[in-house]
């Protein structure tokens, strides 16, 4: 019996016909023709192992679908209302992480004039979620059509004063 195991082992162990196929494209689906064909013989077993996957994060995230901030620093004041104004922020289509989308929209923020830094976006590496700070009057508005929310995280709502945990993971 201590034989038959010996010679299982031996036979499990010893080096075997490899064949590396290096498949490039950059396509969702990948169908590759070998020519000449791989033969393999029907009375043995064969067992196929992926030992290296190399993808490039080249995906655009952001397109005209997700990519549009809508946020309030406050309220004009009329003859006899009072109304909110709102900015909404539409984010170049690409690829982006969370930093690079608090990044972009502090750059915009800043560009039209208003304070990017108190009122931010940052990430909670270890919750893998987005946190919102607001300070004052600002509000952040995810209700807008084609809203920046389901990348960063959170419900389509208004965000007020406070600091606010996205309540999904980051979806960068």
């Amino acid at each position: 019996m201590n034989t038959e195991i010996l010679e299982k082992n031996e036979r499990n162990t010893s080096p075997k016909t490899s064949t590396q196929i290096v498949v490039s494209e950059n396509l969702k689906k990948i169908k590759t023709p070998f020519n000449p064909p791989i033969e393999l013989d029907h009375t043995r077993k064969y067992e196929m192992a992926l030992m290296n996957l190399e993808a490039y994060y080249s995906f655009q995230n952001l397109s005209d679908e997700n990519n549009v901030f809508r946020y309030s620093l406050g309220f004009i004041e009329g003859d006899s209302t009072r109304q909110r104004q709102w900015v909404e922020v539409q984010i170049s289509d690409g690829n982006y992480d969370l930093i690079d989308d608090a990044e972009t929209i502090k750059i915009v923020m800043k560009r039209n004039g208003h304070n990017g830094e108190s009122n931010k976006i940052t990430a909670n590496t270890n919750t893998l979620k987005s946190v919102l700070e607001i300070q004052g009057d600002f509000q952040a508005d995810f209700r807008v059509r084609n809203s920046i929310s389901s990348i960063l995280g959170f419900r389509n709502q208004v965000y007020e004063e406070g600091i606010h945990k996205s309540q999904n993971v980051v979806n960068t």
